[in-house]
């Protein structure tokens, strides 16, 4: 069973959500964690973690991640970045699974107007299938094409 957890850098299960990051995000364009952190200083505690956990015999293993920037860049609007899923258990719904808790997160605990990301040239149906609209040309982004999308918190409007 998954489960989604919020979780700080001191969390045990942080040096999981680090590894899986750097496997997957960040090697294969030549950074790591560490890197990204002396590019982005306050990224790592600015940012809300976010890790889809499965119950394995043997322990918890982190096999999804993802953050939250919460007002970022200005009040009211948020980043979702860093969000991979183990290659292996990809087309689960686990990245589903982490976006809505971000959303409900953002919008319904911390009232952000809008969300967006820099979705990757493999992720724009993914993120258009959970209704997030583009709203950006594409544009390179660590050698890779990526294209801004956003989502944006719209109560439902009653006529008066």
């Amino acid at each position: 069973m998954i489960q989604i957890h919020r979780i700080t850098p001191d969390h045990p299960l942080y040096p999981q959500e680090v590894a899986l990051r750097n496997s997957v995000l960040l090697n294969p364009i030549g950074l790591d964690v560490g890197r990204l952190q002396d590019l982005f200083p306050l990224l790592e505690t600015a940012g809300e973690h976010y890790v889809a956990v499965f119950d394995h015999p043997s322990g918890p293993r982190v096999v999804g991640t993802a953050m939250l920037v919460p007002n970022h860049p200005e009040p009211g609007s948020g980043k979702l970045m860093q969000m991979t899923v183990d290659p292996q258990r990809q087309g689960e719904g686990i990245g589903t699974r982490l976006v809505v808790a971000i959303e409900r997160r953002a919008f319904g605990e911390l009232g952000l107007r809008r969300l967006f990301c820099h979705a990757r040239d493999t992720a724009y149906g993914f993120y258009s299938s959970l209704g997030w609209n583009f709203d950006s040309d594409t544009f390179e982004e660590a050698g890779i094409p990526h294209r801004r999308m956003t989502f944006e918190n719209n109560p439902l409007e009653t006529d008066g």
